[in-house]
């Protein structure tokens, strides 16, 4: 069997933590919007948030799963998937993981590209970190990395994360894919 053609991707992780619910209430999410939560998410509809989402982003670790690998996270009573609705139609969607209790986890977070930039990020982000506290956890965690959008990681800090630490990271990314890959994130 021949080896899989990967492109070596250098990025920055950084790590956050919320270790306290915010005090002051956060913006409502504008009008026409509203999130559901997918209580049966299928495969089919995670894989068209997660690739529309993550295309431009590299997110690539869940598109290499198997369908039956993935239905079983899904299936987890620990994880939970919430998908933002703009007048009816998807604009993004975010993933508690709750499988490291006391802690919750922010797996995925993001909007669909035509819902960039019309002031529904932070409070849609509000609405995620609103659910994650009503489950009382020790704590909310996320990260971010060089290949998210250039505000993910302003934005997390302005929703109150804190930085635990950055670490450099080298993902070989399956060519096969077809993720567009930054020339600026291309390892040398």
């Amino acid at each position: 069997m021949m080896a899989e053609t990967v492109i070596p991707v250098a990025v920055d992780v950084t790590f956050l933590r919320m270790d306290h619910a915010p005090e002051e209430t956060g913006a409502p999410l504008p009008p026409g919007a509203t999130v559901v939560h997918a209580r049966r998410c299928t495969v089919a509809f995670y894989r068209y948030l997660y690739h529309t989402v993550g295309h431009d982003y590299v997110w690539w670790l869940r598109r290499t799963l198997p369908d039956r690998d993935l239905a079983a996270i899904l299936r987890d009573p620990g994880v939970s998937i919430h998908v933002l609705y703009q007048d009816g139609e998807p604009a993004g969607f975010y993933e508690l993981d709750r499988r490291n209790r006391p802690f919750i986890n922010l797996a995925y977070f993001g909007l669909m590209p035509h819902a960039i930039g019309h002031g529904l990020g932070r409070a849609f982000l509000r609405h995620a970190v609103d659910t994650a506290w009503a489950e009382l956890p020790r704590g909310l965690t996320v990260n971010t990395c060089t290949a998210d959008h250039p505000r993910a990681l302003p934005n997390y800090h302005a929703a109150g994360f804190g930085r635990l630490r950055t670490v450099r990271e080298t993902w070989q990314v399956p060519t096969r894919l077809g993720l567009p890959i930054p020339e600026r994130l291309r390892y040398r």
